[in-house]
């Protein structure tokens, strides 16, 4: 029998995705976003049925069943992409989820359901409905990587949304040959949008 602890984790699993919109009904949590105080996201995570942090963790919490399959999530008061100095140390401003499965693989869809099955329907519509503002890599970028026989630039396949509440960064890393085994997906600021696309246009 699955220990108690690792449940949560597997929901999250492919095999388990088609039950989770029951499990988001009957356990939706209040929800404790970017734009929020780090005091309100921690009593959140800490009451979060699907996140259930252990002892000592705070804003970062991670969840494993085997060395091959990891669940992470990291509340962060810093911008997404390269890190820079804030004053306000007290109001979040980045959501992160981060899968490895090297059994399954992991896909898009996965990622996405991660993020309906930590928020709530709202937030995952706001995602659904929101507008795509860049897309990589371009062929540009793939032909560049071969050139420079950096595989793992080429891999790297994400998107950057914005929606009505939120602005939206998802990535898996995908070789030209076989799956992807791992991804993020990030809530954050709409505030933060145009210095996370100049990062990513340029790395």
């Amino acid at each position: 029998m699955l220990k108690k602890s690792l449940r949560n984790f597997l929901i999250l699993s492919c095999s388990f995705i088609p039950c989770l919109s029951g499990v988001m009904l009957l356990n939706s949590p209040a929800q404790a976003l970017p734009g929020e105080s780090t005091e309100e996201v921690l009593t959140w995570i800490q009451a979060h049925p699907t996140l259930r942090p252990r002892s000592g963790e705070r804003l970062f919490v991670s969840k494993s069943d085997t060395a091959a399959q990891r669940f992470t999530f990291q509340a962060s008061v810093l911008p997404p992409g390269r890190v820079t100095f804030t004053k306000d140390r007290s109001t979040v401003r980045t959501e992160s989820m981060t899968m490895y499965d090297g059994v399954n693989g992991v896909t898009v869809q996965r990622l996405e359901e991660s993020l309906r099955v930590i928020y709530s329907p709202d937030i995952y519509q706001d995602y659904n409905r929101a507008q795509v503002v860049y897309e990589y890599p371009n062929q540009s970028a793939i032909n560049q990587a071969r050139l420079a026989k950096t595989p793992i630039r080429e891999a790297l396949k994400g998107e950057l949304r914005v929606g009505d509440r939120y602005a939206y960064w998802i990535e898996i890393a995908k070789p030209r040959e076989g799956k992807a085994l791992s991804g993020k997906v990030t809530v954050f600021l709409k505030s933060d949008l145009d210095k996370l696309e100049a990062e990513l246009r340029t790395r």
